[in-house]
C-alpha cells in the first residue's frame, strides 16, 4: 500500500496522508492506474472543514478492514474540493442528478475514464462496505451494464447545457426579484425560508442596493445576536442548523466572513446602526486575527471540531462561566441565554439584546476569551485561495477606509501583493498558494473576478495604478479563456484540464457565481474605462438574472446586485489631489460614505478616469460623473455628498 498524499500541499488531502488507503491525488496517475487494473475509480472529494468528512474518515478511512476492500478493488482518488472546484463542480452536478441531493463529502464511483455511474455522499461504515462489495461485484459480473449507465450519465449531463437567458435585467425585474425574496423571508427571525439557514450574502447585498431594509436590516441583526455570529472572538460560522440562528455548525469560512464584512459595513453606511459597525469592525479583527498567513494572505477556514467533538471550543456550561466568572456569572448566563441551547447541557452563546453595562460586559468577554484561549483550538486550513482572498481585498479595503482603520487597508494591500508575486505564475492565476508556495491547479473563472473586483476595491481605496492594471490583465483573460461565446462564461479556461463536463453555473452558491462575479468586476472596470466592450460583456452576463429573479432571486444576488449598480451607472467619481493630502482623503471617504454604487478613482496614472480630472485653483477636486460625462467638480466634502445624493435620486 502507498498512500500517495504525503506531498500534497492541501490541509485536507494531508489529512488522509496517514490512511491505510491507497490515496492518489486527482490527475493521469490515478486514471492510468485505473485502466491498467482494470478496476473503477473511487473518486471521494471534500475539504478540511466538513464534520461529516471528518466522520467518515475515522469511521472508514481509517478502518483496515474498509481500506482492503477499497485497494483491492478501486483505485482511490482524494479530491479537496476547494482546490479543484472544477471536480467538484462536474460530480456533484452527477450526484444530484442521480440522487436528488449533494453534499460532502461526496462519494463517486466511475469508470476509467472518469464517467461517473453511482454517486452518493456519507455513508456509515457497514453501508460503505456493502457498498464497496456490490459495486465490485457489478464491476466483474456486469460490467456493460455499468458502462452503459456511466455513458447516459455523461450523456445526460451534457445535453440542454445552454444557459438560460431573458432581457437584460430592467427596475421591473428588480422588483420582482426584491418580491421574490419577500415571498419566503422569515418575518420573526430574519433569513429565507427554513431550515437550516446560511447567511444569505449575495441576496442582503442586493437589498441594501435597492434601499431594502426591512428585510436586509432584520436578517442582519438577528444574525449577529444569534448562536452564528461568535459573540465572544467575531466572526461567522457556515450556516444555521435551526430557523432561529441559535446553533450553528461551528466551522468558519473565509468567504463567509469576507462576504459578511463588506454587508455589515454597507448596512452601517446606508443606516448608521451601530450594531452594524461592531460586526463589521469585530469580524475584520477576527480576519486579521485568526485567519492572517504570515506570508500576508488569508487562510480558508477553521474546522467545527476539536478534541474530536463539533463545537467544543465554543460552548459553555452555568458551571463553566461560574468558575470563569465568578460573582459576574449569573448576569452572564442570563445575558448570553446559557439555557442548555446545544448538546450535554452546554450552550452557545448568544446577544439577542445589548448589555446594560458595556463595561461589565466588557470585563465578562475578557475573561472569558482567556479561559476559552487554553482549549484545544479547531485546525485551520491554511491554504490560499485567490477567489476567497479576493472578496476579502474588497471588504478589508473599504472597511478600513470608511471606518479609518489603515491597519486593514494595509492587510488588503498585503494579500494583494501575495497574489500578484506568488499566484501568478507566467501571467496566469493558480487557485491555491500554502507557506508561500504556490500550488499546481489552475485559477477558475471566479478567482479571475473576485481578484479583479478586489484588485479595483483596493485601487480605489490606495490609488496605485498598479491594482488598476493588473485587475484590467485578469478581466482580458475572462473575455479571452472563459467565454461561451454567446454572452456567458464558463467556469473553466479553455486551455483546462479536460473533464467530462466543461461546468458552468451561473447561481450563486456559497460564494457569489463566476459569471455574476465577472459581470460585477466587468461593469466596475468599464466605468473606470470608458470601456463599451467590457460594459457590454458585463450586461451580457446578466442575461440569466432575468430568468432567475422571479423565482430563484435567492440564488441571483450577486447579479442581481450587479444588475443595480449597471441601472445606477454606476456612479463614477474622480479624484484630483496628492494622496497625502488630507483634503483629497476627506474628499475620497466622502465618495465611499455614499450609499449609491458607484466607483472611484484617483492617484497619478491608472484608470482613464482620471484623464483631465486636474485641481481647482491648487486644491484637491471631485468629479462625479456618469458614462464619461461630469458634473463641475467640487472641492469640498459636503458640495461631493450633495452631487452623490442628487444622482441617486
Amino acid at each position: 500500500m502507498v498512500n500517495r498524499l504525503q506531498h500534497a500541499t492541501s490541509p485536507y488531502l494531508l489529512q488522509h496522508a496517514d490512511n491505510p488507503v491507497d490515496w492518489f491525488e486527482w490527475g493521469e496517475e490515478a486514471f492510468d492506474e485505473a485502466r491498467r487494473r482494470d478496476v473503477p475509480l473511487l473518486i471521494s472529494v471534500g475539504y478540511s472543514a466538513c464534520h461529516w468528512c471528518h466522520v467518515m474518515a475515522h469511521e472508514s478511512f481509517e478502518d483496515e478492514q474498509t481500506a482492503k476492500l477499497m485497494n483491492s478493488s478501486f483505485v482511490n482518488v482524494k479530491v479537496d474540493r476547494e482546490e479543484r472546484p472544477d471536480v467538484d463542480a462536474v460530480y456533484m452536478n452527477a450526484t444530484q442528478a442521480m440522487t436528488q441531493h449533494g453534499g460532502w463529502p461526496m462519494t463517486v464511483f466511475a469508470t476509467p475514464d472518469g464517467h461517473p455511474f453511482y454517486c452518493g455522499t456519507y455513508f456509515p461504515r457497514e453501508q460503505f462496505q456493502r457498498l464497496l462489495s456490490g459495486v465490485h461485484n457489478a464491476w466483474t459480473g456486469d460490467r456493460e451494464a455499468v458502462l452503459q449507465q456511466g455513458s447516459k450519465i455523461v450523456e445526460a449531463l451534457n445535453q440542454n447545457t445552454a444557459l438560460p437567458k431573458g432581457p437584460a435585467p430592467t427596475e421591473e425585474t428588480l422588483a420582482a426579484a426584491v418580491q421574490n425574496l419577500r415571498s419566503t423571508f422569515d418575518p420573526v427571525h430574519g433569513g429565507f425560508g427554513g431550515a437550516p439557514k446560511f447567511p444569505p450574502s449575495m441576496a442582503l447585498e442586493f437589498l441594501l442596493r435597492c434601499g431594502e431594509h426591512d428585510m436586509s436590516g432584520h436578517t442582519l441583526e438577528r444574525m449577529a445576536r444569534g448562536g452564528l455570529y461568535d459573540q465572544l472572538g467575531g466572526g461567522f460560522a457556515r450556516y444555521s442548523v435551526d430557523a432561529q440562528w441559535v446553533v450553528p455548525h461551528f466551522e468558519k469560512m473565509l468567504y463567509d466572513n469576507a462576504l459578511l464584512l463588506r454587508v455589515y459595513t454597507h448596512w452601517w453606511k446606508a443606516t448608521g446602526t451601530p450594531l452594524a459597525r461592531r460586526i463589521a469592525l469585530e469580524t475584520a479583527d477576527w480576519l486579521l486575527r485568526e485567519m492572517l498567513t504570515p506570508e500576508g494572505g488569508f487562510a480558508s477556514a477553521l474546522d467545527a471540531d476539536s478534541e474530536g467533538e463539533e463545537g467544543r471550543f465554543y460552548v459553555w456550561t452555568p458551571d463553566q462561566l461560574r468558575e470563569v466568572l465568578g460573582e459576574d456569572a449569573d448576569w452572564a448566563i442570563e445575558l448570553f441565554e446559557v439555557t442548555g441551547t446545544f448538546e450535554h447541557g452546554t450552550s452557545v452563546l448568544q446577544l439577542l439584546d445589548d448589555p446594560g453595562s458595556p463595561e461589565r460586559f466588557e470585563r465578562v468577554r475578557a475573561a472569558l476569551l482567556a479561559a476559552r484561549a487554553r482549549r484545544v483550538r479547531p485546525g485551520r486550513d491554511d491554504k490560499v485561495v485567490a477567489a476567497w482572498n479576493g472578496l476579502a481585498i474588497a471588504a478589508l479595503a473599504e472597511t478600513g477606509l470608511i471606518f479609518e482603520r489603515p491597519d486593514l487597508v494595509e492587510a488588503a494591500e498585503r494579500a494583494a501583493i501575495l497574489l500578484a508575486e506568488t499566484h501568478l505564475v507566467d501571467g496566469r492565476l493558480r487557485r491555491t498558494s500554502r507557506d508561500g508556495r504556490v500550488g499546481t491547479n489552475a485559477g477558475v473563472l471566479e478567482d479571475h473576478a473576485d481578484v479583479a473586483e478586489g484588485l479595483i476595491a483596493l485601487y480605489g481605496v490606495t490609488g496605485r495604478a498598479r491594482w488598476f492594471e493588473l485587475a484590467g490583465e485578469l478581466l482580458e483573460q475572462i473575455l479571452e479563456r472563459f467565454s461561451d461565446g454567446t454572452g456567458g462564461f464558463y467556469d473553466t479556461a479553455d486551455d483546462a484540464e479536460t473533464l467530462f463536463q466543461r461546468p458552468q453555473d451561473p447561481t450563486d452558491n456559497a460564494t457569489p457565481s463566476g459569471q455574476y462575479a465577472a459581470a460585477a468586476a466587468l461593469l466596475s472596470y468599464a466605468a473606470l474605462t470608458g470601456s463599451a466592450r467590457h460594459r457590454e460583456a458585463a450586461l451580457a452576463a446578466l442575461a440569466t438574472v432575468s430568468v432567475l429573479a422571479r423565482g430563484h432571486a435567492r440564488f441571483a444576488g450577486w447579479g442581481l446586485a450587479a444588475a443595480r449598480a449597471a441601472l445606477a451607472g454606476p456612479v463614477e467619481v474622480a479624484i484630483s489631489g496628492p494622496l497625502d493630502d488630507p483634503r483629497t482623503r476627506a474628499l475620497q471617504r466622502a465618495a465611499f460614505l455614499a450609499d449609491v454604487p458607484l466607483v472611484v478613482a484617483l492617484g497619478d496614472g491608472g484608470a482613464p478616469l482620471m484623464e483631465g480630472r486636474g485641481l481647482i485653483d491648487g486644491a484637491p477636486a471631485a468629479y462625479v460623473c456618469r458614462d464619461f460625462a461630469c458634473r463641475l467638480p467640487v472641492t469640498t466634502p459636503e458640495a461631493l455628498r450633495e452631487q452623490l445624493r442628487e444622482a441617486q435620486g
